[in-house]
């Protein structure tokens, strides 16, 4: 018949030869005796209250002093963890029989009176003069290795390592005993369940100390821990140092400051921050030197007094005055945790002084200890650095954001946007004739103007975008996450609002403004996509103002069908007939854009304007510009050079029969081919870093200006 747990040690003693009578019938008294000395009375206590965790705690004690043998821990740490593991649910005396009898799970209630065993067990050891050690790793064995439930006590130090080797014990003995409300687990499941929360629960070095542990044989380490409990027992000691005759029976009356030693008391008040000690009462027992200095109250008046806000005219940052009922001491002492804020009290010199308040609720003795620290003049540089951070980035007379700030924000709204797939588009905005309102209304009516016309443009913009005075009477709008005809309704709705409005400053008249409107392309910079809303400004000026206008995406640029406009410049002889060498280039192919070819001229107009391009020579249908074209990398340098590249277009219109995939609007079409080859100028380029990434960055631009797909072999 397989032996009992809780007897396996009792019959490694009598194998011993160190127990002349058996002593299984004391269900493992005469060991604990040898452990507990006088004090094994308590654990007598907690087999009369509820045998089966008494029961509990006799095996968990076997388990981590076999444990402790294995590891040769030191002997101090080891009598330590053996004590603490026979007494850790001790204080389980304390809860009613009706909530350790229940015969199911215990409801919300139930769980938080007996989740208080440990701090009541802390007061019966206490009584009973227990080491401090066996005390300390009571408390320490509910909290968790990484510390995510670590209660606030004060010392912020993580658990002992009796305690987490006694977490780790504890867990497995309850989860390998059936219960009322569960099952036992099988041993090689509990040790998984052990394994699993290694790293946050459980020490994981200490769970595989255990694994390993157990996977060895325990006999020959049951009859060492026999030997050594039985051969501790003496008539009138203990060995782990208990002192019945210096125990604590409740909270000493005396001074508190008495309880601290003379170094301790000299840190506290030469600490240049204030300190407060309160109790459970709120009731200051502690007024520290630095308090004194900061608030201009002595210690002899402030200790004994209820620490409320009122008692310190404290206020929330944002200059409110608390009530006695919102006092962040009283929170942080009934929720068990820290809480850091900054308020502001009345100071020594009578005004109110900001301090940054950190209050650390205390368990033994219950309270709580205050720290204030006076940033008055961080508080003073944090709004002058706003102040300062305002006046660099925001326009003075229309307080929307200037050039700089524009300028640093649209390298980062094309990088995001381009990174995520995102739309993304730039409004250019101009107050018509501006000149006249000034000639006519004067410059203080001007700037009335510019002011009203900037507030119209805030109000109808979203929280993402952002608007920017650009220079003079011109604004521009960065719409994040909108595309081209998104904004361009958006920029319609801002002129009609404009040119409704009246203003007292023009004698009751309207003023009206024009846009431009283009949206983030493939390949797109900061300068071309400025280039092309400007050209689209300039277009609605050159259309009658007060008007939109976009470019760019599905807008047609040109209304009216042109010639080539480059028919000013020649290539000689025809293609290589000027003996000019024609290497490979870094990008060729072949673009197909659905329009005839004196659309995509135009539109390829506007590729050369907005890339700065100059056209070195022409021929019939055959052109070669030079443009530049920066670092695409983000993380190169910023002293990096453009590299400057050659680019040969070729254009031919075809017309082609076909229909759509429905087998409808049949009929001739008329498509624009572009033979496109780019290279760097200099043939020392084409070694540079990023020389290919450019040259296709300048292909996928091109392309959104025309239009285009890359012709296929089917075509």
């Amino acid at each position: 018949m397989a032996v009992p747990p809780l007897d396996q040690l009792c019959l490694a003693a009598e194998a011993s030869g160190l127990s002349a009578a058996p002593v299984c019938p004391s269900r493992g008294m005469p060991s604990v005796q040898g452990r507990l000395g006088m004090a094994s009375a308590l654990f007598t206590a907690l087999r009369c209250k509820h045998t089966p965790t008494a029961d509990h705690c006799y095996r968990v004690a076997v388990s981590c002093s076999t444990w402790g043998a294995a590891l040769r821990m030191p002997e101090h740490l080891r009598d330590v963890l053996e004590s603490a593991a026979l007494l850790h649910d001790i204080g389980k005396i304390g809860v009613p029989d009706a909530v350790m009898l229940k015969p199911g799970r215990l409801n919300d209630d139930e769980y938080e009176i007996i989740s208080r065993h440990p701090d009541l067990a802390s007061h019966v050891l206490m009584a009973a003069g227990a080491p401090q050690g066996v005390i300390d790793t009571l408390l320490e064995m509910s909290q968790w290795f990484d510390g995510s439930n670590r209660p606030i006590d004060g010392r912020g130090a993580p658990p002992s390592v009796t305690a987490r080797m006694l977490a780790i014990a504890d867990a497995f003995d309850s989860m390998t005993t059936d219960h009322i409300y569960r099952p036992a687990k099988t041993r090689d499941a509990a040790l998984a369940e052990l394994l699993k929360h290694s790293g946050t629960q459980f020490d994981p070095d200490l769970v595989r100390s255990f694994t390993e542990h157990f996977a060895q044989d325990q006999s020959a380490l049951r009859e060492e821990v026999g030997r050594r409990w039985l051969s501790a027992l003496t008539p009138h000691e203990s060995p782990v140092g208990w002192h019945p005759e210096e125990a604590i029976v409740g909270p000493l009356n005396s001074d508190p400051t008495t309880a601290r030693s003379a170094f301790e008391q000299s840190l506290i008040d030469n600490m240049h921050d204030g300190v407060i000690f309160v109790d459970s009462q709120l009731r200051i027992t502690l007024w520290n030197t630095g308090m004194q200095r900061l608030a201009g109250v002595d210690p002899s008046a402030a200790i004994g007094q209820l620490l409320r806000p009122t008692l310190l005219d404290m206020a929330e940052a944002s200059g409110r005055r608390m009530a006695d009922d919102e006092c962040p001491v009283t929170a942080a002492i009934r929720g068990g945790v820290q809480d850091i804020r900054r308020v502001s009290i009345l100071g020594r010199s009578g005004k109110h002084v900001y301090v940054d308040l950190h209050v650390v609720p205390v368990r033994q003795p219950a309270g709580a200890a205050i720290m204030l620290r006076d940033v008055s003049s961080e508080q003073s540089l944090e709004a002058r650095c706003l102040a300062l951070h305002v006046e660099m980035t925001k326009d003075p007379m229309t307080q929307v954001a200037n050039r700089a700030e524009f300028d640093r924000m649209l390298e980062q709204f094309i990088e995001t946007h381009l990174a995520s797939g995102l739309a993304c588009s730039l409004v250019m905005a101009d107050i018509d004739r501006f000149k006249l309102i000034n000639d006519t209304h004067g410059h203080q009516a001007g700037d009335t103007a510019i002011i009203a016309f900037a507030n119209l443009l805030k109000t109808l913009c979203r929280s993402g975008d952002l608007v920017a005075r650009y220079g003079g009477e011109e604004f521009v709008v960065l719409c994040a996450d909108c595309g081209l005809n998104a904004a361009a309704r958006r920029a319609e709705l801002m002129r009609k609002k404009l040119a409704a409005m009246v203003h007292e400053c023009l004698g009751n008249q309207p003023f009206t403004a024009s846009f431009g409107v283009t949206e983030l392309q493939a390949g797109d910079t900061p300068e071309t996509l400025i280039r092309r809303a400007d050209r689209g400004l300039l277009m609605a000026k050159e259309q009658g103002r007060n008007q939109v206008v976009q470019l760019g995406g599905d807008a047609v640029e040109a209304k009216k069908a042109q010639g080539a406009w480059w028919t000013g410049f020649s290539f000689g002889r025809g293609a290589g007939a000027t003996g000019e060498r024609r290497s490979s280039g870094v990008v060729e192919v072949a673009l197909v854009c659905d329009v005839p070819m004196n659309v995509a001229v135009e539109k390829l107009r506007g590729f050369i304007s907005d890339h700065d391009a100059k056209i070195v020579k022409t021929g019939e249908n055959r052109l070669r510009m030079t443009t530049q074209c920066a670092s695409v990398d983000r993380s190169m340098r910023k002293g990096d050079k453009p590299i400057a590249f050659q680019i040969d277009l070729t254009l031919s219109e075809t017309h082609t029969e076909r229909c759509n995939t429905a087998g409808l609007a049949a009929g001739k079409y008329v498509q624009t081919v572009a033979e496109v080859q780019i290279r760097p100028r200099r043939d020392g380029d084409l070694r540079r870093a990023g020389a290919v990434e450019r040259a296709r960055l300048l292909l996928a631009s091109l392309k959104s200006y025309l239009m285009a797909k890359e012709q296929t072999a089917q075509a």
